[in-house]
This record gives structure tokens, sequence and C-alpha cells, in this order.
């Protein structure tokens, strides 16, 4: 039976779970406290939690720049991965992205990371170049991936197979 998923807006309060994701998601090398607590002030960001039975176990980050947003982190407890949790942050930001007419989505993410590539581009994203030691701990490319433009016939019939297969 599949758990139900909450979610809602990230808050202070929610900085210490997202730091144990964070660290069995990333190891030493992830965002700090200050990193989170500042980004919950930024005026163009948008931070969201998965619940389940209250606990947060997944989240995601958003920058909303005019028309375009740029995914910031998305991440999800290892105990709660595989279960679309994932998906549905990411449909829930895309909603938030039409809410407030954004066409484009745009990311970097480790050219190492088969499973949030694969989700991406499941989403419609595509990669469109390469940065190059993007990385700091270990000088790892990223590939810079973008959806198409999410009002599109095309990319909204992608959205409601999606959104209707979870």
């Amino acid at each position: 039976m599949q758990q139900e998923v909450k979610i809602r807006k990230m808050t202070v309060d929610d900085v210490d779970e997202i730091l144990q994701i964070e660290e069995l998601c990333y190891g030493a090398h992830h965002w700090s406290r200050e990193s989170f607590l500042t980004e919950l002030s930024n005026r163009i960001s948008s931070y969201k939690c998965a619940l389940v039975d209250d606990k947060c176990v997944g989240y995601m980050g958003i920058w909303k720049i005019v028309n375009e947003a740029h995914i910031t982190n998305l991440s999800v407890h290892p105990d709660y991965q595989n279960q679309k949790i994932a998906h549905r942050l990411l449909l829930n930001s895309i909603d938030e992205c039409y809410g407030e007419k954004i066409k484009f989505i745009t990311l970097e993410v480790r050219v190492s990371n088969e499973k949030a590539i694969y989700l991406y581009e499941k989403f419609g994203f595509k990669s469109l170049g390469v940065r190059k030691k993007y990385y700091q701990n270990n000088n790892e490319d990223a590939l810079i991936m973008w959806s198409e433009n999410i009002f599109d016939t095309k990319y909204k019939d992608l959205y409601k197979k999606i959104r209707t297969s979870i």
C-alpha cells in the first residue's frame, strides 16, 4: 500500500530533518544549515517538503526568475526512495510554475547521478550542455538540463500522463 504523501512549504522548523536527508544522500558534501535558512528568506526561492506521517522525507527547491525556474535541489530520504515522492515534489513545482506563468525549468545534475537524470528525462528535460568540474568536492561535471516550454501542448500531455500515473 502506498503511503499518503503531503507536500507543503518548507519552514525553519524543517531544516534539521532536511539536513539529515542531505547527509544521507550526499555525505559530508551537502548544503549547510545557513544555506537553507538563507534560501527560506530568499524572495525568488520556493522550497517544499514531502511529508509521510508528519515526517519530512524529501524536499525540493526552485528559484523563480522571470519566466524560468531553476531547480536548486531535490532529494528524498533513502528509506523513501522509489515511492514516487520525487515525482510528487516535481509535479508540485511544475504546478507552481503553471500558476506563475513560468515557461521553462532548468537544473544541473551530476553526470554520475543516473537515477536523477532518468527522472528528469521522464519529465521531458533534455541535456543541453555540460558544466565542466562543476561540483567542488570532486570536480565532477554537471549536465545542464532544460524542459520544453511547459505551456506547449506536447509538454502538457506529458505532465497529465505523469500526474495520472501516480
